[in-house]
């Protein structure tokens, strides 16, 4: 019950600072999350176009995915220093394998035969993709940026150490201080916004499913 009081009498002491830090942890998961579906959707698709390419690009994605957060912001340090940038390109490739993989299991599992039809139909390659293809897709591509929206928030944490600000900074100034009330501070705010984000996307995800679809469902 102490540490309770504690943390409250700190969070409306520090509400301010602590709300500008839950900014920058904000924007440095949705940005990696901006780009990982910039660059991950259409790689998705480019490995069902060329199958041959899909055992590459998804074992280099697995392998960013495995790379330890420290040695990750390590490296990226070296070319990008110690800046915001190193914060946002390491989530950033945190955020690739799931966006890929669902992407390409999405469009891989479309029934062919629904392909063929619109084909028949008279329908153009970006027709198949926009009308039939995407839409289709869309119910499973979408639990990959769901999965790489929740990955990013909670890794974001640590980006503190590569000078990227976010709450990351309230867990270790808390830690080096030996300060329960700060660790708690900075944790909470990022837990809280990794299960938000979840449920968000979630519901966005029901939303952009077509009826037809979530009737099926």
């Amino acid at each position: 019950m102490e540490l309770l009081h504690d943390l409250i009498l700190y969070v409306e002491a520090q509400w301010p600072r602590l709300l500008s830090l839950t900014g920058q942890h904000l924007k440095l998961a949705l940005l990696a999350v901006f780009y990982g579906v910039l660059v991950g959707v259409p790689a998705g698709y480019l490995i069902t176009r060329f199958r041959r390419l899909a055992e590459p690009v998804l074992w280099v994605a697995n392998a960013l995915q495995t790379i330890p957060a420290l040695a990750m912001i390590g490296f990226v340090m070296l070319f990008l220093g110690l800046s915001p940038a190193t914060g946002i390109f390491c989530l950033f490739l945190y955020t690739l394998m799931p966006i890929i993989r669902s992407t390409y299991t999405a469009i891989i599992s479309i029934d062919p035969a629904l392909i063929e039809a619109a084909t028949g139909m008279g329908m153009t390659r970006w027709q198949i993709l926009r009308m039939v293809q995407l839409p289709l897709a869309l119910p499973i591509a979408a639990v990959g940026v769901r999965l790489a929206t929740v990955i990013a928030i909670g890794t974001a944490s640590i980006m503190s150490l590569a000078g990227a600000g976010g709450l990351g900074s309230e867990i270790f100034a808390g830690i080096d201080r030996v300060q329960d009330k700060m660790i708690l501070a900075g944790a909470l705010p990022a837990a809280l916004l990794a299960v938000i984000a979840d449920l968000g996307m979630s519901a966005l995800e029901r939303r952009l499913t077509p009826r037809g679809l979530r009737q099926a469902g």
